[in-house]
């Protein structure tokens, strides 16, 4: 019974329901019985009082009457009357055994195994003694106090009915949401309907809904993942592929160098290739996972990336370094933003002519931190500088060997960060100009 109640919120509910409304009569019961106590003690106390007066002239001083017969010695009330001299001369019912020596006003005495209210007054000479046994009194209140409580005793059953019905109507949208779940397929990971949903369990499926769109969207990396790799190796595969038939072909030691070095070449564009994407999957993952925002530094992110790509730029003959660097520090994660702005200078050592220029700058504007990367390479054509951003898509110059995710991976990280990534032409290099705008919180 312990576990099924722990496992039924219903069972629980209607269960500490019951106890209460049991409790609340119970409750009810003693106050009634004990109020119906009190009215009764002091109206019978009235009454007592009011019966010694009314026989202050009733009874001559020598008059000895005995008592009123043994068919009539049920009365509520017993009454004695005595002489100063402590003669009884009157009694209404026989062996009262009320004491003779009276304490005037109210008392409680123990008589006939029982105990009496016993009231006295004096007066000409004579003592006045009225007595009730208190069992009367609490008998006439405990049936005044089960009359108050029947009622709710008989409409118990009716009120659990209304508990039962109240409770069941009140759970219905939680069993709505239970039947929603148990019923999906495994693939199906739309969100789950918060209609009606009381507010203790609204955050709950909220909170249900954002796992299922993490989940989501950790498929869908994974669905594009295997897509983009299953399209954009068959090209670098078949290519190795032709290199090494090429090389086993070759007539000569001159042939087979130049097939060696292209073979080289083709491995290090489809090494490039699989890391680019690992690095846009791993991304693509960690946003899916909901990692915890953390403050970061750009000027030291700067730093560490320029110390990424310094030596393909130094094989180049290309300047490259941070130009100009304000205190910055936006939400986020450090090793996506290294990620970030290693793409971008890399892309730029890329294109840029050899020694030529590229420069990193930090700049705090307003209530936003712009990171951005200009080089004096050739640049881009208005009408290619939106699409650049999308997956494997490559610039018609063809200068530089390359896979088509590095700019992919930078809009991407820059959404999870919620900045935005624009592509102009850089007014001190001539060349391309990114702008990262991070929009920083209060």
């Amino acid at each position: 019974m312990r576990r099924r109640l722990t496992g039924s919120l219903r069972a629980r509910l209607l269960w500490f329901l019951l106890a209460a409304i049991v409790l609340a009569a119970g409750a009810q019961a003693l106050v009634a019985y004990r109020t119906v106590l009190a009215e009764a003690d002091d109206i019978f106390d009235y009454h007592m009082q009011q019966m010694a007066l009314s026989l202050r002239a009733g009874l001559p001083p020598s008059a000895a009457v005995g008592g009123i017969g043994s068919g009539e010695q049920n009365f509520d009330f017993v009454v004695q009357v005595w002489t100063a001299e402590g003669v009884r001369i009157f009694e209404s019912a026989e062996e009262a055994a009320l004491p003779q020596l009276a304490v005037l006003g109210f008392a409680d005495v123990h008589a006939r195994g029982t105990t009496y209210r016993v009231f006295s007054m004096q007066t000409r000479g004579l003592v006045i003694q009225v007595a009730q046994d208190m069992a009367a009194r609490r008998h006439m209140a405990g049936t005044l106090a089960l009359r108050t409580i029947a009622p709710v005793a008989l409409m118990a059953p009716l009120l659990m009915l209304v508990v039962w019905w109240v409770v069941s109507r009140s759970l219905a949208p939680v069993a709505r949401v239970r039947k929603q779940v148990a019923s999906r397929q495994a693939d199906d990971l739309s969100p789950v309907s918060e209609e009606d949903l009381p507010e203790e369990v609204r955050p709950l499926v909220q909170e249900l809904n954002l796992l299922f769109d993490r989940v989501r969207h950790a498929f869908d990396a994974q669905k594009h993942f295997v897509a983009d790799a299953a399209h954009e190796l068959r090209s670098p595969l078949a290519a190795l592929k032709l290199q090494v038939q090429g090389l086993q072909r070759a007539p000569d030691d001159a042939s087979r160098e130049l097939a060696v070095s292209r073979l080289v070449a083709g491995i290090d564009r489809a090494t490039r290739l699989v890391e680019q994407m690992l690095a846009l999957a791993r991304h693509e993952a960690s946003m899916a996972a909901g990692a915890k925002p953390e403050a970061v530094d750009l000027c030291e992110v700067a730093r560490l990336a320029v110390s990424d790509a310094v030596a393909a730029a130094q094989a180049r003959g290309i300047d490259i370094g941070i130009t100009h660097a304000d205190a910055a520090v936006v939400s986020g994660q450090p090793e996506a933003l290294r990620m970030l702005l290693r793409n971008l200078l890399e892309n730029a050592v890329k294109y840029t002519p050899v020694e030529g220029r590229v420069d990193i700058g930090i700049a705090q504007q307003g209530d936003a931190v712009v990171l951005s990367v200009d080089d004096s390479g050739p640049g881009l054509p208005p009408m290619e500088r939106e699409r650049v951003l999308d997956r494997f898509y490559r610039s018609g110059e063809t200068q530089a060997p390359g896979s088509g995710l590095g700019l992919a991976i930078v809009k991407s990280i820059a959404d999870l960060h919620g900045a935005t990534v624009a592509l102009d032409t850089s007014p001190s290099l001539g060349g391309l100009r990114v702008l990262v705008r991070f929009a920083v919180r209060a």
